[in-house]
């Protein structure tokens, strides 16, 4: 599946959790690891989770599977790595303190539209 693709399906399965800000980072050039970061907030750590799985769920309906995954627990900031792009859940407060799009400021943001 193309980059591209991989991260619009992310960006759906969170906007369908009701996932607020959610962008993409064109980390190409930028970063050596992966293509593409989609970042999104939630307002509680339930909420964050609930992304985090319904992105995992959607993407496993086309057999595509999470390669690792940090910070389910704690559900302040849960990180999806599936190579070409890695999916950044944060709880609202965790997305401003870590300011990703500031600290790659070198990337292109796209907002993501439903």
């Amino acid at each position: 599946m193309k980059t591209v693709d991989l991260a619009t399906k992310i960006c759906k399965a969170a906007s369908d959790k009701k996932a607020s800000e959610i962008i993409t980072m064109d980390m190409r050039g930028v970063m050596f690891s992966t293509d593409c970061f989609v970042v999104c907030s939630a307002q509680t750590t339930t909420q964050v989770r609930a992304i985090a799985d319904n992105i995992q769920e959607e993407l496993e309906k086309d057999s595509i599977t999470v390669t690792h995954r940090e910070g389910y627990h704690e559900g302040e900031w849960i990180l999806l790595d599936y190579g070409d792009v890695v999916a950044h859940i944060f709880r609202e407060e965790n997305r401003q303190y870590y300011a990703l799009e500031q600290l790659w400021s070198e990337a292109k943001i796209k907002l993501y539209e439903d």
